[in-house]
């Protein structure tokens, strides 16, 4: 078993679950290693968030690998996401309540073949306006929050890779083995009870049942450049398909070389951060 040096400094990676924002993970990683090590604080950082509700890698350095931080967000992603069609939030996922919806009866498999096809290789994105984007040094949500209008900037970003997992367009006949299981995902009205990106946690809310007969959805496996927003990429397929989109699962499962099997488990952290040798240090 590997023995650990967190002063000299470590790269952990961890499947974040579900629910659980990027700070959450890092204030109990840093405080339990921070009291079995005797410090008021040990430095730790992360190299790149999730959103809450998203799950899979998340990669924190701890000591001097905080200085590898930049390095590491610059590495290529890879995630599995999951779009609902016929339908649109102003956060382009499930934060946020539906606030329009649309026919998909006109979506074919051809069609989202030939969707997908213009997001492949350079592409231009604009960004969330809930999001942590800098606008004259406030984030852009910030904005949103206080009623304020803000336009962000188109990026330019690469997608690598974009590959069709599955497909489910009832209207056409054409019918997933996985819908059952997907529409649980999706709900018709805002399904977390928000505490602020900049709390701690949180909370899934009971969902309202979906008509599966009129659920639409499609899955993809997207490799792509650093600052890749999955939830504008969502944005974007919809208005390509005419019907609309938004983020009902995400899940990232490779950050640069670092893979979900190579996750560290979150069930038990603080247990781990503990039990796991450690170099002993010094006596002052």
């Amino acid at each position: 078993m590997k023995t650990y040096n967190f002063i000299e400094g470590e790269v952990l990676a961890f499947d974040k679950p579900l629910t659980w924002t990027s700070f959450n993970l890092v204030k109990v990683v840093r405080n339990n290693l921070s009291r079995r090590l005797g410090l008021k604080r040990l430095k730790v950082g992360h190299a790149g968030t999730l959103d809450p509700l998203a799950s899979g890698v998340m990669i924190l350095c701890t000591g001097k690998c905080t200085k590898l931080i930049d390095q590491l967000q610059g590495g290529t992603k890879e995630y599995v996401a999951t779009l609902r069609l016929g339908c649109t939030t102003p956060s382009f996922d499930a934060e946020h309540p539906i606030d329009a919806t649309y026919p998909t009866s006109h979506i074919t498999e051809a069609a989202v073949h030939e969707a997908l096809n213009q997001f492949r290789g350079s592409i231009w994105q604009v960004p969330p306006v809930y999001s942590a984007c800098k606008v004259e040094g406030r984030r852009a949500f910030d904005y949103i929050r206080q009623g304020e209008n803000v336009e962000l900037k188109a990026k330019e970003l690469v997608i690598d890779e974009l590959e069709l997992l599955d497909l489910h367009l009832p209207e056409q006949g054409l019918f997933s083995p996985h819908a059952d299981d997907v529409a649980k995902m999706a709900h018709d009205d805002i399904h977390i009870k928000d505490y602020g990106r900049d709390k701690e946690a949180y909370e899934i809310a009971e969902a309202t049942d979906i008509d599966i007969a009129h659920f639409s959805y499609l899955q993809i496996r997207v490799v792509c450049s650093k600052g890749t927003y999955i939830r504008a990429l969502a944005r974007d397929i919809g208005q390509v398909l005419g019907s609309g989109a938004y983020l009902i699962g995400l899940r990232r499962t490779r950050v640069g070389d670092i893979r979900l099997e190579d996750c560290l488990p979150i069930e038990n952290i603080e247990q781990w951060c503990n039990t796991v040798p450690i170099v002993e240090q010094p006596t002052k």
